[in-house]
């Protein structure tokens, strides 16, 4: 499996033998970004792929100076629950 940032289509992908099996979406605001959506495969589910998804997108705002907000519950609850966001979630 392969996680690839895709800027242009503001998102995040999930890969398999070149298979989009799962995407992480966000919309662009001044200095923000708003991760609105996380999705994968039910055949991929469980596996933690979800939060790497969510994970690419905070490496990539975090090399661009770019705060995080989300309105996707996966990603929000990501963000409240676990210290290792603090950097980059704007509450």
């Amino acid at each position: 499996m392969e996680i690839k940032f895709d800027e242009k289509g503001h998102r995040s992908v999930a890969l398999v033998d070149g298979k989009q099996i799962g995407e992480c979406t966000f919309s662009r605001a001044t200095g923000l970004w708003i991760i609105d959506h996380t999705e994968v495969d039910d055949e991929y589910s469980g596996q933690g792929i979800g939060k790497k998804l969510v994970d690419k997108v905070v490496e990539e705002a975090r090399k661009q100076g770019i705060k995080l907000m989300a309105t996707c519950p996966f990603a929000l609850k990501l963000f409240q629950t676990s210290k290792e966001y603090e950097d980059v979630y704007k509450k």
